[in-house]
């Protein structure tokens, strides 16, 4: 149960337990926001638009929602004028690696199967113990186990693939590259949100997000939305609403009191559900070849969350 992951410290430092009612509303939260994310790979898969235009509006569209709110609030006023420098940079670095994330991943799923891209850039939580190890934190033994076990997933993912196509490596390693990528967002995340509330952070990263992906599209002479139909601005609303906003954002909110053990747990549920949508509302089915290796990726990955979840907390 999340409630038991709940730190106990002695003395003066002693946290007090999370109320039942509050987890049974985060899980509540995480539920919703676990499918929103799983839609997003459908999604865009399903929508005719570039991919860069994809990312950038479904960060436009979450900022405009966000913005009403960031103006009505004082406090949040108050609490952006008051950020340090230190948080500010941080801020926009989370944006640019959020902005390199979608970059990469977004075009992964018009080359390689719905289901193999999100199980691939769903291996954030191996990425990000690697960039903790670099860091100087040493991992126990089952996370490098859960890491072997699910690289092992991964090479027999390319396999698989490779032997369907040229076009589906690479769709795989943008995904790959997506989900390292993804790593360093959540681990500069995680730090400016020891100080900063979730609506401040997400509109100050939305925001970078958004101009980078802008200046991207403008680069690259991509296509904004002239050509686009009434459908696909649809498609593009439901995206920012139902996986930029109820997704990324309400994530940005559990983690705070569920942890990251229980949310990244939670994010494995984006493979398979991913992988259903599509294949209801695509009629994408993956090769039978592929099953074996989404099971390993999904296995490895949960070894790793577990074996930090049960890791003691260091001393205060």
């Amino acid at each position: 149960m999340p409630a038991a992951d709940t730190r106990r410290a002695a003395g003066p430092t002693a946290v007090a337990p999370v109320p039942l009612s509050q987890v049974r509303a985060d899980l509540l939260l995480l539920a919703v926001a676990v499918l929103g994310i799983s839609l997003s790979g459908p999604l865009i898969a399903a929508t005719a638009a570039p991919a860069l235009a994809i990312a950038f509006w479904r960060n436009a569209m979450a900022v405009t929602g966000l913005a009403p709110v960031v103006a009505l609030r004082g406090r949040l006023r108050r609490e952006l004028a008051r950020l340090d420098r230190r948080t500010w940079l941080l801020s926009l670095a989370a944006g640019a690696a959020l902005a390199a994330h979608f970059a990469l991943w977004l075009p992964s799923l018009h080359l390689t199967s719905v289901a193999s891209s999100v199980a691939l850039v769903t291996t954030t939580p191996i990425w990000t113990t690697v960039l903790l190890r670099l860091r100087g934190h040493r991992p126990p033994a089952q996370v490098w186990l859960g890491t072997a076990v699910a690289f092992a997933g991964v090479i027999m993912l390319t396999g698989v693939d490779l032997t369907v196509s040229a076009r589906a490596l690479a769709g795989d390693a943008l995904a790959l590259a997506g989900g390292m990528t993804a790593a360093v967002y959540v681990l500069i995340g995680a730090e400016v949100r020891r100080t900063t509330s979730t609506t401040g952070y997400t509109f100050i990263c939305y925001s970078t997000t958004s101009v980078l992906l802008l200046a991207a599209c403008l680069a690259t002479g991509t296509s904004l939305g002239g050509d686009y139909t009434a459908e696909t601005w649809l498609k593009l609303l439901v995206l920012a609403l139902a996986s930029q906003l109820l997704g990324h954002s309400l994530l940005n909110r559990v983690v705070q009191r569920l942890g990251p053990s229980v949310t990244s747990t939670a994010i494995l549920l984006e493979t398979p559900g991913a992988a259903l949508i599509a294949a209801l509302w695509l009629g994408q089915l993956p090769p039978l070849a592929a099953y074996p290796a989404l099971a390993v990726i999904l296995a490895g990955l949960a070894v790793v969350i577990r074996a930090e979840r049960v890791r003691p907390a260091p001393a205060p």
